[in-house]
Parts: C-alpha cells; sequence; structure tokens
C-alpha cells in the first residue's frame, strides 16, 4: 500500500476538523453510553445477588399470627401458636421439603457487660440453624450437642457487636454478658455479611426454652425445599402449606391471617426476572445509542463525499483509478472510527472501573445495592467491531458511487 494515501487522509482531516469532531463524537458515545448502560446493570444486578450469598435461597418462613376471621365457633383475633406437631407435619406430608428447622425468638433484650450495654434480638436456634442462614463464625465456634443436652447458657454473637461492648479487646470469646440478668458465655463470633440492620444473639433453643418457656411453642419454622425452579410452583407450595397448617389449627381457608409464610426461594426468581427484564431494557437502550452513532456517522460520510466529488474529478481526470478514491475514503473512515471507537471504549471502562474500586472500598458488612459494576470486554469489543465496520461500509457505498462518476461531470458538482 502507498504510504502516500495517509498523507492524503492526514491533510483531509486537518482541512475538515469540526466535521471529524462531530463524526468522532457520535462514534465514542455511542460506545462509551453503551458500556455505561452495560455496566450500570450489571452492578445493580451483582450488589443485589450479593445479599443472597452466603446463605440458602431455597428456603421459606413459616410462623403463626392472629386470626382476622371467625371461623368454627372461634372467635377473631384467635392467636394461633406453632408447636413441634406443626414441624413434624411438615417434614411427612410435602415430598418439596427438604429439611425442617425450628426457632423460637426470645426478642429484643438488652445484653451489656458492665457499662456497656445495647439492644439484640436474641434468637434461640438449632444446630442446624447455622447451615441455612447467612451466619458465619470468625472467632470461636457454633453450638455443639453437648450445648442441647446440658442446656449450657453459651451465645454467639456478631462480631459488630462484641466490639461495641469489648472495645478494647480484640475478641469476645470467653468472656460474659448478661442478658436481662442471665450471665452467658460466649463461645463465638460472627460476620453477618451485607445484614447490618440485623443484630442477633445466638443461644442454644434447648436453653431458651428452659429459661423463656417451658412450652412447646415454637416461634417459626425454617423449611428447606428441593425441586421448585419457578415462581408458580413456589406459590403453589406455599399455598399448600398454608392450607395443611390452617386446616389442623381450625383456620378459615381464605383468611390472610393465621398462618404466614415467606418463600425466599420465590423472592429470588422474581428478583431475577425483574433484573432480566432490566437487562432487556439496557440493552435495547444500548443498541438505540449505538444505532444513533451508526446514523450520525453515516450521515456525516455521506456529506464528506458529497464535500470531495469535485476533488475525485479531478483526481481521476489526473489518472487516479475509481479503486484508489474508493480505498482513500474507507481507509479514512476506518481510522476515525477505529480512533475514536477506542476513546469512547476507554473512557466507559475507564468510569465502570474507577467506581467499581471506589465501591470496593465499602463497609461489607453494609447491605450492598450496587457492586462489580463492569461488562465483559468481548461485548465491548464487538460493539466497537460493529460500529467500525458500519462506518467503513457508510463510507464505502457513497465513495464507490461518487468514484463512478465521470471526470467532467465531476468537476462540474457543486
Amino acid at each position: 500500500m502507498n504510504l502516500g494515501i495517509f498523507d492524503e487522509i492526514g491533510n483531509s482531516l486537518k482541512q475538515n476538523k469540526f466535521r471529524v469532531a462531530l463524526t468522532g463524537f457520535s462514534i465514542a458515545w455511542g460506545i462509551f453510553m453503551l458500556i455505561v448502560l452495560l455496566a450500570a446493570g450489571n452492578g445493580l444486578k451483582n450488589g443485589v445477588n450479593s445479599n443472597f450469598a452466603g446463605e440458602d435461597i431455597n428456603k421459606v418462613y413459616v410462623w403463626a399470627t392472629r386470626t382476622s376471621m371467625p371461623y368454627k365457633g372461634y372467635p377473631i383475633s384467635r392467636r394461633i401458636i406453632l408447636d413441634n406437631t406443626d414441624s413434624l407435619l411438615l417434614a411427612n406430608s410435602f415430598a418439596e421439603i427438604d429439611k425442617v428447622i425450628v426457632t423460637y425468638d426470645v426478642g429484643y433484650k438488652k445484653i451489656s457487660s458492665g457499662k456497656r450495654n445495647r439492644d439484640a434480638d436474641i434468637v434461640a436456634a438449632t444446630s442446624d440453624y447455622f447451615s441455612v442462614e447467612n451466619v458465619t463464625i470468625k472467632n470461636g465456634r457454633l453450638f455443639n450437642q453437648l450445648d442441647f443436652t446440658e442446656n449450657r447458657k453459651v451465645a454467639v454473637i456478631s462480631e459488630k457487636d462484641a466490639k461495641f461492648i469489648f472495645p478494647q479487646d480484640d475478641t469476645s470469646v470467653g468472656k460474659y454478658i448478661n442478658i436481662e440478668g442471665i450471665s452467658y458465655l460466649i463461645i463465638g463470633e460472627y460476620k453477618s455479611f451485607n445484614n447490618s440492620w440485623r443484630s442477633s444473639v445466638y443461644i442454644p433453643y434447648s436453653t431458651a426454652k428452659t429459661i423463656y418457656s417451658s412450652t412447646n411453642e415454637i416461634e417459626n419454622l425454617v423449611v428447606t425445599v428441593k425441586g421448585l425452579l419457578t415462581t408458580e410452583s413456589n406459590e403453589a407450595f406455599n399455598e399448600k402449606v398454608k392450607q395443611r397448617l390452617k386446616a389442623k389449627k381450625t383456620v378459615h381457608p381464605d383468611d390472610r391471617r393465621g398462618i404466614g409464610v415467606w418463600n425466599q426461594l420465590q423472592n429470588y426468581l422474581q428478583t431475577q426476572q425483574i433484573f432480566n427484564a432490566i437487562s432487556t431494557f439496557i440493552w435495547i437502550i444500548g443498541i438505540g445509542t449505538l444505532t444513533a452513532g451508526i446514523v450520525g456517522v453515516s450521515n456525516i460520510m455521506l456529506i464528506t463525499v458529497r464535500e470531495r466529488t469535485k476533488e475525485f474529478g479531478i483526481r481521476k481526470a489526473i489518472g487516479a483509478k475509481p479503486s484508489s478514491i474508493t480505498r482513500l475514503i474507507v481507509i479514512e473512515s476506518l481510522i476515525v472510527t477505529g480512533v475514536f471507537g477506542y476513546i469512547g471504549m476507554f473512557i466507559g471502562i475507564f468510569l465502570s472501573e474507577t467506581i467499581n474500586n471506589l465501591l470496593l472500598t465499602t463497609d461489607e458488612s453494609e447491605m450492598i445495592v450496587f457492586t462489580n459494576a463492569t461488562v465483559d470486554l468481548g461485548i465491548v469489543l464487538g460493539a466497537t467491531v460493529v460500529l467500525m465496520l458500519a462506518g467503513i461500509l457508510a463510507g464505502y457505498f457513497p465513495a464507490r458511487k461518487a468514484a463512478k462518476i465521470k471526470p467532467i461531470e465531476a468537476l462540474r458538482y457543486e
């Protein structure tokens, strides 16, 4: 290839700086906006999904409340109580249920050591409870079988509570906290990721039942499920559980209260559907923005060729071949789209990576809404190549048409 062609392209670009700037802006803006939109969508989706990390998604919470309808001689506002027979009923009645875990919420109480105190939710937990909740042990240990069989007064507290009550110590393990007059030995500290709104102190289920409730009452049932892959199947399962327990507790089938069910798997699946819709919308907007850039490049290249028709006539008059004229425009278009496409890609990636690095400096104990705001490099390169090809085609067809004009006609062209 004749290297002089690049000198000609350079002179052409210098003489038409404003036109080149408009063309370049259309290209860079299209790539930049596509990257920003996709990165924002990914950041939002990754942020919400990270809040499900570390815990079982396929779980259902079941609890009892007061009724809102009279039924079979029972009055309205009757208090429904779950007990151990209900956990057995669910475990034996539904093939979808993998495991049933009982919990008892003692309630919010003041925990203290010396002069430092704060309120926390006291939760009576079994050994299976930690396997399905977002609770990761940092120091010490979780409960063992002896803690339950001997009704030991031991507790597992959050790292945040430990730092507040024992600010001068590296760990609270081995120390005692007082829960409204009763001393508990701290055997472990947990780190509960992305759940800053929850501050729970865990004590053995058997200990809590001995101290705070001598009945078989259960506060909540946590049920892990299997084989429920759609929102519809989860909704059907929720309704079956409600109706089975309502029948056992003599609650009106149409009563919206009495038995409560919250399905985390269903919530997760619905969240994914929402983000799939958001991703589709972002792609539509991004492709629209990219298309606008392509249209802008096409229009500007068309104007460029028309402005240079007379120049092409002179070139042909002195012996230039039509192919050389077409090649000149195509290479010029390739250079402009390639350079400005890279600029738009660089700025978009730089911005998304900068935001991502800033987000990584936040406290991971806080609830995450936006994280890892990046976009697949393959998608970015593919979009850039598409825009470059569009620019080449936008210059090729008008240039080929202009190159076919006879020199005498081209020289008369205004």
